[in-house]
């Protein structure tokens, strides 16, 4: 994964924000876990209860559940008479709003999505919802297939994953390596360590994680976002979801690249790939059309 260029890409879609028209019956909507508060905006269909059913759609990396991509999302589904619930990642933060701080401690694990999905089905199962699809942008793709192949829910029927993240350890070293020009495998020998002595969450100043250079850091964060485990390779979390999936990618997608192949590989009959012609990581503009039809027509299939 080019992570310097999905940097500049989420940074040039975030500002097209600007000006945005969010639904008029959206609305911001709040749980408790572990004394922060978190937050979602539920944006209900015309005519529509969360017991007609709901999509639940999980953002990407250190981003939000305003950027472009997620709220043309929910008005496109909206227009196809779907209702949608936009989840916002804590980050480990109480009541977190627009992209994440670099400044800030970083303490948030990368499994800690997956937590927060499982909270918020909950949440909507408490308000007597029907039928969940789930959905998920990039790296917020791969933890909802990371949920459903180590939680899942009854109420859960499929899946709708856009660009979900591809990753290797080996490539995960090499890109490390070209971003921050310092080796990776030292830094998770250190963490590892202080894990070992019980400092697992203790702040490590100076440090390179994600996009936030000379940040600080927790062990305990930094290693569940480097070190080698196959599930972050959303085709391989993939492998043990059962119900019906559907991957979406981008032909000219440079960030999240052979999505289509790596699917095909697996000779699942429950995934099926559409692959959208000319569109890039982030589906702007038409192809976000694009998008919301399939997933459209997707649900259709899970009736």
């Amino acid at each position: 994964m080019n992570t310097s260029h999905i940097f500049r890409t989420f940074a040039a879609a975030s500002a097209l924000l600007v000006g945005a028209t969010f639904s008029a019956t959206a609305e911001d909507v709040t749980l408790s876990h572990k004394g922060l508060t978190l937050s979602a905006n539920l944006d209900l269909a015309d005519g529509k209860a969360l017991g007609d059913g709901i999509v639940l759609i999980t953002h990407g990396t250190l981003a939000h559940n305003k950027m472009e991509i997620i709220v043309a999302l929910q008005e496109l589904l909206k227009e196809r008479e779907l209702s949608s619930l936009a989840i916002q990642l804590s980050f480990s933060q109480d009541n977190r709003r627009g992209n994440f701080d670099c400044k800030t401690d970083i303490r948030h694990k990368h499994t800690d999505a997956v937590d927060e999905i499982a909270l918020w089905v909950d949440w909507l199962k408490s308000k007597g919802v029907g039928d969940i699809v789930l959905s998920g942008h990039s790296r917020g793709g791969n933890q909802t297939a990371w949920f459903m192949a180590e939680r899942d829910d009854d109420k859960i029927k499929g899946a709708a994953l856009i660009a979900p993240s591809v990753w290797s350890y080996d490539e995960s070293k090499t890109a490390y390596k070209s971003r921050y020009k310092v080796d990776l495998e030292p830094l998770l020998g250190k963490m590892q360590g202080l894990i070992k002595a019980g400092k697992g969450d203790s702040i490590v100043k100076g440090v390179n994680v994600i996009y936030c250079a000379d940040a600080s850091v927790t062990p305990d964060s930094f290693i569940s976002y480097y070190d080698n485990n196959p599930l972050r390779n959303s085709p391989t979390a993939l492998k043990k979801v059962k119900k019906p999936v559907l991957v979406i990618s981008g032909s000219e997608d440079t960030v999240v690249k052979g999505l289509p192949k790596a699917i095909g590989k697996m000779g699942a009959d429950n995934i099926s790939v559409a692959d959208v012609d000319g569109a890039d990581h982030f589906f702007q503009d038409l192809y976000g059309e694009d998008v919301a039809d399939l997933i459209a027509e997707f649900i259709e299939t899970l009736k």
